[in-house]
């Protein structure tokens, strides 16, 4: 073969070949400056979103706030508060304010979540992970609970691959004082160690969770009057009063008829449950989830009972309108199971690194007030 051709085909060779850690970081850190500088370019004050604006931010740096000087009277309870707890943990160490607190623990979070996507998966995985999702990007570094949420989870993954089941419990457990839906992950653990006869084992891990739920409660009943304050709050304003889940596709099929939703909305949403549920369907009829369950058992039962919830969840106004967002925890299993439909290229890769961010900007601040400062900026 003519050395030119040989050349061609290493060259060829590295470009499909997963990116390494290092070019992960520079591909995350470069879409992390394209957000900040396209979010100021569209006139979106930084810490004005982070300090109460965006999301639910207002409850999380509430709640962190009452942590942090240990004062609970008047506090609004709603989402959990794992986070908070971060939040002022780190406040407190660092000797910043809640806002920088929330900032560090989310793009910290962030970036181990990328890191242990690596871990668990390849490069590939991990740079479309940190790249693919509006939400990941807006969570990541406005603030929010999915990063720290990831990071747990995955945590708890991987060190169940490596036996360390105690740690796994821990890190469950803690992903569900974040997000309820961590209870998906230590229930995976307890079927991973039943399936392997292990009872002993899966009774230490039991105990684990109860004994970190109990800590958890504990203020809520002491200072509140009320151990499942979260819940309650859940069940107040996301389920109307009602179970927070029904048949597949109800609530989604309702929000969609009954709410007038922007198309970029509808098309973004439909998007990622039609993504999901392809990726789902290929995993099942070609033998892939059954070969994973084998050997990952708890990953398997945590993406069965997520995918479940995910589509059967009844929060009306929220079911498909934050899909996406809802969706996150499911997107490297996704990316897994789809991995030989993925463009292997670092183009592609590069582009998303880019286009992504400043989407996500955008959104962020709102397209409409956006679209006028960009045509302005071209014309």
């Amino acid at each position: 073969m003519p050395p030119q051709n040989t050349h061609f085909q290493n060259a060829l060779t590295g470009q499909f070949r997963p990116p390494s850690r290092t070019q992960i970081l520079a591909m995350v850190l470069v879409s992390y400056v394209v957000f900040l500088a396209f979010l100021s370019f569209a006139g979106g004050s930084y810490w004005s979103l982070v300090g109460g604006k965006f999301g639910d931010n207002p409850d999380y740096l509430e709640a962190a706030s009452a942590i942090r000087h240990w004062q609970f009277a008047g506090v609004n309870v709603k989402q959990f508060w794992g986070v908070s707890y971060a939040v002022a943990l780190v406040s407190i160490i660092a000797r910043t304010s809640e806002p920088v607190g929330l900032v560090l623990v989310c793009v910290g979070a962030s970036l181990g979540s990328v890191a242990l996507c690596y871990w668990l998966w390849d490069g590939w995985i991990a740079a479309y992970f940190a790249l693919l999702s509006l939400d990941w990007f807006q969570r990541s570094l406005l603030g929010g609970a999915e990063p720290l949420f990831m990071a747990l989870l995955l945590g708890s993954f991987v060190a169940l691959r490596r036996e360390h089941w105690v740690y796994a419990a821990i890190l469950g457990s803690l992903a569900t004082v974040v997000r309820p839906f961590g209870v998906f992950a230590l229930l995976g653990l307890a079927v991973h160690l039943l399936y392997r006869k292990r009872f002993r084992d899966c009774a230490i891990a039991t105990a684990i969770g109860l004994g970190i739920g109990a800590l958890y409660t504990w203020p809520l009943q002491h200072y509140l009057g009320n151990p499942f304050a979260n819940v309650a709050s859940y069940q107040k304003n996301d389920w109307r009063g009602g179970l927070p889940f029904n048949f597949p596709f109800v609530a989604m099929v309702r929000d969609t008829i009954q709410i007038h939703a922007p198309w970029t909305n509808l098309a973004l949403t439909l998007s990622w449950i039609l993504f999901l549920l392809v990726a789902m369907v290929v995993a099942i009829r070609s033998g892939e989830f059954l070969r994973y369950a084998r050997i990952h058992t708890a990953e398997a039962c945590f993406v069965f009972l997520y995918c479940l919830a995910l589509y059967t969840y009844n929060a009306p106004g929220w079911s498909r309108s934050q899909f996406p967002r809802f969706a996150l925890p499911m997107l490297p299993w996704a990316l897994f199971f789809l991995k030989r439909y993925i463009p292997r290229n670092r183009s592609v890769v590069w582009a998303l690194a880019v286009i992504t961010p400043s989407l996500a900007a955008a959104s962020a601040v709102g397209i409409r007030q956006t679209l006028p400062i960009l045509l302005r900026h071209f014309h």
